[in-house]
């Protein structure tokens, strides 16, 4: 199943119960569709949301509010429905939103494109959190419930750990000599796996994040975007357009499930029940794949690259890192339509109509 867009989408989500994805374009709109086992997605609405390029949407409210971030330093909130807007936050950050998450019912944060990320109360309806670690854009974000972190990765090529319960910086990494731009948790929390341009995966050993214990120099090129099928295995969306299923300690691409386009992969998603992966790329295009057939049938591509592994000692006796400064080095890797915007205005009432 394939929907073509006018423009070029960035991001996508699908609805948490039914059967519905929302895409985010670099014109700022946002598009709704339904899906099917048996007919093409339907586009129920498009809407322009945002005055830049809407790079960040999630659903929230048990999919009864779809919220985005923009370029244009805004958050929004709309009706699933509908499309229309419920409630704006102008000036959620001095700089574009990059990303968007979601934590629990009740939080979500954003990153920006100057290294600042802001947890977002909807009981208090204010900012709650803020964390200035960073020196270039939030290329990735993810939440870790146990511990109440959230984890970073950024264009000045550093993950950092984000204790939301102190509000302060618990660990940043050493400069890893190549931008960060994607990141999953896996082996039961004991691996942060973290995507570079060069193509190799960069792993830390949980609560040593002073340097990586591995890299996997399985892909070629980019690793964009990556998404965690279980503790083992992950899905990664590369900037040769071919999407693969990665095992991670051993590390080894199991292999390459399907070629979307021969443009880099955007963004990666799956749908609630895992039924579908959900893929966008710079080809313009939405594309639904049954993921159960992809795993049993994977496409013939180009994507048998040879992996290697540079494995340092496991142990990780580098020690803890705990409030490191942010690095000097500074990233180039941005999403399109940036802008750089100061205001001071408050952004308290948000969620007041939510």
């Amino acid at each position: 199943m394939e929907v073509f867009h006018e423009e070029m989408p960035f991001d996508l989500d699908f609805h948490p119960s039914s059967p519905l994805v929302v895409t985010s374009l670099i014109t700022g709109e946002l598009c709704m569709f339904r899906y099917g086992p048996e007919s093409q997605p339907e586009r129920l609405f498009s809407v322009k949301a945002h005055e830049e390029s809407c790079r960040a949407v999630r659903f929230v409210d048990s999919g009864k509010v779809i919220l985005s971030g923009s370029a244009d330093c805004s958050v929004l909130a709309s009706d699933v429905e509908t499309g229309k807007a419920i409630a704006r936050l102008e000036d959620a950050h001095e700089n574009g939103i990059n990303r968007l998450i979601c934590l629990t019912e009740t939080t979500i944060a954003t990153g920006d494109d100057e290294g600042c990320i802001k947890v977002w109360d909807t009981r208090e309806r204010s900012c709650c959190n803020t964390f200035h670690v960073h020196e270039d854009y939030i290329s990735d974000m993810t939440y870790v419930a146990d511990s109440n972190q959230i984890l970073a990765t950024s264009g000045d090529g550093t993950l950092s750990v984000n204790n939301l319960r102190r509000n302060k910086v618990k660990s940043q990494s050493e400069f890893s000599e190549d931008e960060l731009l994607s990141l999953v948790v896996m082996k039961n929390g004991k691996k942060v796996v973290c995507g570079t341009p060069s193509g190799a995966l960069l792993l830390y050993s949980w609560g040593y994040f002073k340097d990586c214990s591995d890299r996997f120099l399985g892909h070629t090129q980019s690793v964009d975007t990556m998404l965690k099928l279980d503790e083992e295995t992950l899905i990664s969306g590369a900037a040769d357009g071919v999407i693969r299923l990665v095992g991670i300690l051993p590390n080894r691409i199991i292999q390459p499930l399907s070629e979307h386009s021969e443009y880099p992969i955007e963004a990666l998603a799956l749908s609630n029940d895992k039924k579908y992966l959900g893929s966008l790329s710079h080809d313009k295009m939405l594309k639904l794949w049954d993921l159960q057939e992809l795993l049993n049938d994977p496409q013939a591509v180009n994507g048998g690259e040879h992996a290697e592994s540079d494995s340092d000692d496991d142990s990780d006796d580098d020690g803890m890192d705990v409030d490191m400064a942010p690095t000097s080095s500074k990233g180039s890797r941005r999403k399109n339509g940036g802008k750089d915007q100061s205001s001071s205005r408050p952004g308290s009432d948000f969620f007041a109509d939510l």
